[in-house]
């Protein structure tokens, strides 16, 4: 099984059954991420927004990073004004802030629905040789109208 796959699983595992032996024994930090407002981009089966977040690891030591969120390919149907996540960030190796090792692309599943206020999810994959996991630790809040689904990605990089 290879890397990706593991930590996909891992990360499932532990966003699924937070009390399984060992769940948290990979989480290495927390990553948090507000959209810019007005730089959404829907295309229907595309979707783009720009990010701004903040990785907090383990020791409370923080980074910041910005990027691009969206769906790559599915389905979009969502006008959404503002969407805020957060995630678990998982890997087998220990990770520290002030290096901006989670800089990379991510990509796995995600959906939303919102009417107003809704709520939406993603567990995403990626980094530098597909070493991090990204699970959500709480369903992501967001305002707007609409669903959303389809394979999901995240790219950031080091904010100065």
């Amino acid at each position: 099984m290879n890397t990706r796959v593991r930590l996909l699983v891992a990360g499932l595992v532990s966003a699924l059954l937070p009390l399984a032996a060992g769940a948290d024994s990979m989480r290495v930090g927390v990553l948090t991420c507000k959209t810019v407002e007005g730089s959404r981009l829907n295309l229907l089966v595309r979707s783009t927004a720009d990010v701004m977040c903040e990785f907090t690891d383990s020791a409370g030591n923080s980074e910041k990073y910005k990027g691009e969120s969206g769906i790559a390919l599915g389905l979009d149907l969502s006008f959404k004004s503002e969407e805020n996540f957060a995630f678990a960030v998982i890997s087998a190796s220990d990770l520290s802030a002030g290096r901006h090792s989670l800089a990379g692309k991510y990509a796995g599943g995600k959906a939303s629905a919102s009417a107003g206020v809704g709520l939406g999810a993603a567990a995403l994959v990626g980094g530098a040789n597909d070493q991090f996991g990204l699970n959500p630790i709480a369903v992501g809040s967001e305002q707007g109208v609409g669903a959303s689904a389809g394979i999901g990605f995240l790219y950031l990089e080091a904010a100065d």
